[in-house]
Order: C-alpha cells, then sequence, then structure tokens
C-alpha cells in the first residue's frame, strides 16, 4: 500500500511542475490579455480622438478650399469686367480713329445707324398696320381678326426686340 502511495505521490509529483506551469500560464496569458485590452482600448481613444483631430484638419481644410474657389471666381468676375472695359475702350478707340478725317456728315451717319433702324422699324410697323386696316376695313374685315391677324405673336416678338436692343443698349451705356 504504501508503494501505491508513494508511486501515486511521485506520479503527481511529477507532473506538478506541468501542473503549475499550466496555471502559470493561465494566468499570464489572462494578463496579457488585460494588457492586450488595455492597449487596444487606448489605441481607440487616440484614434478616436485622432480622427475628430483629422475631421477638424479636413474641415478646415474644405473651408479654405472653398474660400480659395470664392476668391478665385471672384478674380475671374473681375477680370471679366477689365476685359469688357478693356473691349469697350478699344472699341471706342476705334471708332474715334476711323473717324478721324471724315466729314461731319459721315460721323453723324454713322452715329445714327442704331436709331435709323429702329425708327424705320417703327415706321414699317405703322405703315403696315394703318394700311392693313384701311384694307380690312375697305374690305369688312372684323376689327379684331383684323388686329389678330397683324399684330400677331411674330410681330410683338420683332419688335419688342429691336426696342429692347436699342433701348436695353442706350440704358447699359450708362
Amino acid at each position: 500500500m504504501l508503494s501505491l502511495i508513494s508511486s501515486s505521490l511521485s506520479f503527481l509529483m511529477g507532473g506538478l511542475p506541468s501542473i503549475l506551469s499550466f496555471f502559470q500560464d493561465r494566468a499570464d496569458k489572462k494578463h496579457e490579455l488585460a494588457l492586450a485590452q488595455m492597449q487596444i482600448e487606448r489605441e481607440l481613444e487616440l484614434r478616436k480622438a485622432g480622427f475628430e483631430i483629422e475631421k477638424q484638419i479636413e474641415e478646415i481644410k474644405t473651408e479654405q478650399i472653398k474660400v480659395q474657389a470664392q476668391s478665385r471666381t471672384e478674380e475671374l468676375a473681375v477680370q471679366s469686367q477689365q476685359i469688357a472695359v478693356t473691349e469697350k475702350v478699344a472699341l471706342l478707340q476705334h471708332d474715334t480713329e476711323s473717324a478721324k478725317g471724315a466729314s461731319q456728315w459721315v460721323i453723324n451717319a454713322r452715329a445714327m445707324v442704331r436709331p435709323g433702324i429702329a425708327y424705320g422699324m417703327f415706321l414699317l410697323l405703322v405703315f403696315v398696320d394703318v394700311f392693313g386696316f384701311l384694307y380690312a376695313f375697305k374690305t369688312g374685315v372684323a376689327f379684331d381678326v383684323a388686329l389678330n391677324n397683324l399684330w400677331d405673336d411674330d410681330s410683338q416678338i420683332i419688335f419688342s426686340s429691336i426696342i429692347a436692343f436699342y433701348f436695353g443698349g442706350q440704358a447699359f451705356k450708362r
């Protein structure tokens, strides 16, 4: 019996380092797992803080891009206005230079081109409408029918375009 107990104890004592190392390994792994968990949490907090900082940096960059784009748009608008003014000055200089040495009659005729076209179109409209109404009256056409045929949509569009071009151009000169 003593041999049985001693052999059992010897067997257990031989395995005791393995059993102790199993528990030690288990404790070490539990400790490493806790450290890894703490490290992951720390990295997540840093990433979160980093992402917030990166988000703020990106918002600042986006705002800078918007400001630069707006500034560039305003610069382009100013440049286009300067180009328009430069072209207008060049055209006026060209007109002035081409009028040098011309008689006063030629200068006045050149100045009357746009008003002459507007007046001519108005007189043409009056002529067509007056004689159209006279013809409609002599042939017995009703007034409303004659008016609809003489002052139709196309006539209105043409006449309003000419007047808007002439007077609109005059308004923008000022």
